[in-house]
């Protein structure tokens, strides 16, 4: 995949927030070298600290402005007809070493100008459905799966497709997948919302530009519930058994009713006749049906996220548009337009997940 360019690094406003953390830096060592500063002791470890914050990146953009000047100096005597052939030569080849310096650079920037959230390396489902537009929305929404599975497999991620619902000419009525790997969700979590395309359908025998919506939604994976229980929470009973048994069930206290305060759950064992024994069987019961409860209410929350994230699938929802015509893809979240939409639609995302995360 591409990287991430300069043009997009401005697009999307990290180059500009990387720019004005670079100025501050040099803002804060002017004001650390002050006499004013130097004499209040409290302002000083204060401002040392924001310096000492900010220094990596900083520093990174000074090496980065060093390296855009060589690039742009080392391909003017790769152009430079009367040099020598071998001289040129050898400018090629440290173009293509600065070019190298450059990305990996843009990509280190990005990884500290967003860092990610706790949650960004969990697995993450993404759930495709077609929505407005019949069956050209089929079409779209089969577009999308395609691209996003080629976007995950560029970042090394694994894909298994859960569930396909296929209609005719080879749309996708519905999809689901399932991403693992290191920063699935955090690669995925900005998707989520209603994508419409414009273009013409290969059906179309007047050429005209139809409008066609599929919606997305992107979940994490929930996992096993573990079910932590304070004793404090607890209020434990004890009293006699009932029922057959013999002699002892009625006259020991051996039955056991456990009542989990927070939640309200209450379990109750008189099966043994060890008290410990009806104790041990009755936390057994209660982490179950407190784990179960969590898991419902998991459940309960992802079918609402997923609500809210698609809502009814209408054109005017959207939160992407894919010209295809024009070959431009926007992101009216943060009003980013870009003119390489054949490169999107192939799995490059770089450039609008960039702009998103800094948004």
């Amino acid at each position: 995949m591409p990287p991430i360019t300069k043009t997009e690094l401005k697009e999307g406003g990290l180059f500009g927030k990387w720019e004005a953390i670079a100025n501050k830096y040099d803002t804060l060592n002017d004001q650390l070298s002050d006499p004013a500063v130097l004499s209040q002791p409290t302002l000083l470890v204060a401002l040392n600290k924001e310096r000492s914050e900010i220094e990596p990146i900083a520093q990174l953009f000074g090496g980065y402005r060093r390296v855009v000047e060589e690039i742009a100096q080392t391909r003017l005597m790769t152009e430079d007809l009367q040099l020598d052939p071998d001289m040129r030569r050898l400018a090629g080849e440290e173009l293509q070493s600065l070019e190298s310096q450059r990305e990996a650079m843009e990509s280190q920037v990005i990884e500290l100008l967003c860092p990610a959230d706790e949650g960004d390396n969990k697995n993450s489902f993404i759930e495709i459905r077609a929505g407005t537009g019949g069956s050209e929305a089929a079409l779209f929404a089969g577009d999308l799966l395609r691209m996003y599975t080629k976007f995950a497999e560029a970042k090394g991620l694994r894909v298994e497709l859960m569930e396909f619902q296929e209609t005719g000419l080879g749309g996708v009525k519905e999809a689901v997948l399932l991403v693992e790997g290191k920063g699935a969700f955090g690669n995925f979590k900005y998707e989520s919302g209603v994508h419409r395309v414009q273009r013409v359908p290969t059906t179309e025998a007047n050429g005209r530009i139809h409008t066609s919506t599929a919606t997305v939604a992107v979940m994490p994976e929930v996992e096993e519930v573990e079910v932590h229980i304070d004793p404090k929470d607890l209020r434990i009973d004890t009293y006699c058994s009932s029922g057959a048994g013999g002699q002892s069930v009625n006259t020991t206290y051996s039955a056991i009713r456990i009542t989990h305060i927070p939640t309200g759950v209450v379990v109750t064992c008189q099966d043994e006749r060890s008290q410990l024994k009806n104790r041990t069987k009755a936390m057994r019961t209660l982490r179950t049906r407190i784990g179960d409860a969590e898991r419902e209410k998991q459940e309960a929350s992802i079918a609402q996220q997923r609500r809210s994230q698609v809502g009814t699938g209408e054109r005017s929802e959207k939160i992407r548009t894919y010209n295809f015509p024009q070959n431009r893809v926007t992101d009216h979240r943060i009003g980013l337009t870009l003119h390489k939409l054949d490169r999107v639609m192939e799995g490059d995302l770089d450039g609008l997940i960039a702009g998103l995360k800094a948004q």
